[in-house]
């Protein structure tokens, strides 16, 4: 151990009081940090996997085509004339043109896991209890369980009676809560002046309350024959081996396939916009807890240069240099930062751990009963960093305040 470790402690200890109430600032500061951040990037991660469980990573939809404006230019010289096309802009058609050809071209991409054709449109559901709007969704019924969770999100009934029965349909939860729909119960499609008797397989929960609320998934053939779309497709769901890469993958199968490709990053950025902005301002509002934090350590170690002024004069007498005393305050600073980073990351990760386990029931845009967090190490690094640099920032200013100090000139104040 180094005299000037040594004499940091000493001075440490003589304001004890004064350095645990910076401490325990900066522990709380970390650790409040590390479960905020925990808690908001945990429902974020819930809510990007309720998405893709539902709607795919990407949705190719709408045929479009490039329009071109002509342009004649005359040559002064000659008087010839040229005619140049530009693209001016697109023309839109509803639906996707040539299904089974687009999703070939669309498996050309090594990013491309699935693709599964869907038939979307409005009809009235009805039962002997009342009468509701809905969408009913035609899909492929095997191959939609590889571009979604639908599966997975069966609460009640059985996706095997599903995939068996033709006129087998699923319900959303919200649905049939609102009709009192049950597995095994018969109820009637309405669309224009027919009407289609169908049975309940299973209801299904994915916890996006809009989509629980209106979709009823039934076999594509039916739907095409219910909603007399015969060779229809609305829009093709895709998943992805890499989702993250969606964004960047829309502009070649967009040129590609001549569609509009829709990727989760753009379907719901709105809220993803709302996560980020919740999870940056927590991020400064307790940031601000370790910052007032190192401004305690400033006070202290100020307070410590004043009482301490006779030492430090001993010191230089017998041989410290500035640099010395200068790493002496600095060693003071740097133990109280790792002591409250290290204790900090532990009270983080306990929060964290007893915030996992408390029960809160959330319906609306995921499905959750508990507080979700998301255990990264990368919280525990920029909490770590945050602190380290509010506080020995704070530590600089008092130890080059503490090197300047001439011996003769305290000596000299003293003797005065």
């Amino acid at each position: 151990m180094s005299p000037n470790f040594r004499i940091a402690v000493r001075f440490l200890l003589s304001k004890k009081r004064s350095m645990l109430m910076s401490l325990a600032g900066i522990v709380l500061g970390v650790g409040l940090f590390i479960v905020a951040q925990a808690n908001t990037t945990g429902f974020e991660k819930l809510f990007i996997k309720t998405v893709l469980g539902a709607n795919g990573a990407v949705r190719v939809q709408d045929k479009f085509q490039e329009t071109l404006t002509s342009i004649q230019i005359e040559q002064e010289e000659t008087g010839r004339q040229f005619e140049f096309g530009r693209a001016s802009g697109r023309k839109y058609r509803p639906g996707v043109e040539h299904a089974d050809k687009v999703i070939e071209s669309l498996y050309q991409f090594s990013n491309v896991l699935a693709a599964s054709k869907v038939l979307r449109g409005a009809i009235d559901v009805s039962n002997n209890f009342k009468a509701e709007p809905a969408q009913l969704f035609g899909i492929e019924k095997d191959m939609h369980m590889l571009v979604s969770d639908l599966e997975e999100q069966i609460v009640f009934g059985s996706m095997l009676d599903f995939q068996r029965n033709p006129r087998g349909v699923l319900v959303g939860l919200a649905l049939a809560e609102r009709m009192m729909i049950e597995p095994g119960d018969s109820i009637l499609f309405t669309v224009g002046d027919e009407s289609h008797r169908v049975l309940v397989s299973g209801i299904y929960e994915t916890g996006y309350r809009d989509i629980d609320r209106e979709r009823i998934f039934i076999d594509i053939n039916q739907a095409r024959r219910i909603l007399k779309r015969p060779h229809q497709t609305t829009y093709i769901q895709v998943s992805l081996f890499d989702v993250e890469k969606a964004d960047d993958d829309r502009y070649l199968m967009e040129s590609v396939v001549q569609h509009i490709v829709a990727p989760w990053q753009e379907r719901e950025k709105v809220w993803l916009q709302v996560f980020q902005a919740i999870r940056i301002s927590a991020m400064i509002s307790l940031s601000s807890i370790i910052f007032i934090s190192g401004l305690g350590m400033f006070s202290t170690l100020a307070i410590i240069v004043m009482e301490k002024t006779r030492e430090i004069a001993i010191l230089r007498s017998i041989g410290y240099s500035r640099r010395d005393v200068t790493h002496i305050f600095i060693w003071q600073g740097f133990i109280v930062t790792v002591i409250g980073i290290l204790t900090g990351w532990l009270t983080g990760a306990t929060l964290t751990l007893v915030a996992s386990r408390l029960p809160i029931r959330i319906r609306g845009i995921f499905s959750t009963d508990s507080f979700v967090v998301d255990w990264s190490i990368w919280h525990y690094v920029i909490a770590g960093l945050i602190a380290f640099i509010f506080v020995m920032t704070a530590s600089i200013i008092p130890s080059r305040r503490a090197a300047k100090l001439e011996p003769g000139d305290v000596i000299r104040g003293t003797s005065g």
